[in-house]
């Protein structure tokens, strides 16, 4: 595998058994991610996204072909080792947020860190740069029940972030968000992947997503059915086009 690189995914399939019927939720597909993208999958539900998004995320388990991240075969490694992983190289920002509700935004920002041994000082300081990177620090106090929606999301971010993992996913990340709020949080998703050198690979129906994308990823009934670089996308306000 090329050392520029990060995700291979080969003839990746994920069949479940519906009574009689087996579901194709992915049918073999076959992609590389590479170190410092930004990429977006996109497609209509049920296209196979999410599952996509759960497998190279090391969440689901393929029904067969390989995933490496990096030099790694994820079907090789153990439960512990998956988890470990997950931990110190993938960050997750999910559309519902997934804050802890009895946790301030800096504890729940810190609580990657923790798992990783950093004492708690280390933890609550690198947390709080985060939080202030994503214009959060006059809010870090506070519980997430006390803060908007746009406001969870950014904490998300900043969590998604605390151990600099190579990868991030974002999962419709700007689907309870209104219009302006969703702008704001591609444009820091942005910002972020350019600054920290991070992959981040977006499950996404958001076509702003598009115009910070280096690749979109169409995805139709669990196949890849084409794949657009930048470039190539035609975009205008209200319309997208290729």
């Amino acid at each position: 595998m090329s050392a520029d690189i990060l995700i291979d995914a080969e003839d990746v399939q994920r069949y479940y058994q519906s009574g009689t019927t087996v579901v194709k939720a992915l049918d073999g597909i076959t992609l590389a991610i590479r170190l410092g993208e930004y990429l977006s999958l996109m497609g209509p539900s049920g296209s196979g996204k999410t599952t996509f998004f759960n497998i190279i995320g090391a969440l689901d388990v393929p029904t067969g072909g390989s995933v490496k991240l990096g030099s790694r075969e994820l079907s090789s490694l153990s439960t512990a080792e998956l988890s470990y992983l997950r931990c110190a190289n993938i960050g997750y920002i999910f559309q519902n947020y997934n804050l802890v509700e009895v946790f301030s935004a800096l504890r729940n920002v810190t609580l990657p860190m923790r798992f990783l041994g950093l004492t708690e000082a280390e933890a609550n300081d690198k947390a709080a740069k985060l939080l202030e990177r994503v214009g959060l620090g006059h809010r870090m106090d506070h519980l997430p029940g006390e803060l908007s929606g746009g406001q969870q999301q950014r904490v998300a971010i900043a969590r998604a972030l605390a151990n600099d993992p190579m990868l991030v996913l974002a999962d419709e990340p700007t689907g309870n968000l209104d219009t302006n709020t969703a702008t704001s949080i591609v444009e820091l998703l942005s910002e972020l992947s350019r600054e920290k050198g991070v992959t981040i690979v977006s499950a996404t129906h958001d076509h702003r997503m598009l115009s910070v994308s280096d690749r979109v990823v169409y995805l139709r009934d669990g196949k890849v059915e084409r794949i657009l670089n930048r470039d190539e996308l035609k975009i205008s306000v209200g319309s997208i086009g290729s």
